[in-house]
């Protein structure tokens, strides 16, 4: 399996943070591949910008290979993708990675219930 995460399961498996499900822990051991988009790393710094969120965006950013998860970078096909995705969530990032996971095509991990109204590449753990 090919597996996208969203942002937060990205720092909930970093964290080991007890958010992170059973299940999600199990498809994220057992994938091929895992990716991260380039978009994760650029909410999280918005995030922590407005205090919501305290990480190290460089943790962040060298996690990405030193977990052998692969950078998705934002492509100008995945940003058109947009343009089809109907106004379901307006969670600017979240429709990106959506958008993404259409495209590549790759399975969205999520814990955003609203976002499985997108695609049966969306799964919820």
């Amino acid at each position: 399996m090919h597996l996208l995460l969203d942002t937060h399961l990205f720092i909930w498996w970093l964290e080991n943070d007890k958010q992170l499900s059973k299940k999600a822990r199990s498809l994220i051991s057992e994938a091929v591949e895992v990716y991260i988009s380039s978009v994760s790393i650029w909410e999280a710094v918005i995030k922590i910008q407005l205090g919501k969120l305290d990480v190290d965006v460089n943790d962040l950013v060298g996690a990405i290979e030193s977990e052998g998860f692969i950078e998705l970078p934002v492509r100008a096909q995945h940003a058109a993708l947009i343009k089809e995705l109907p106004l379901i969530h307006r969670d600017p990032f979240d429709r990106m990675l959506v958008a993404q996971a259409i495209y590549e095509p790759l399975r969205l991990l999520t814990s955003d219930k609203i976002l499985k109204q997108y695609s049966e590449l969306i799964e919820l753990v």
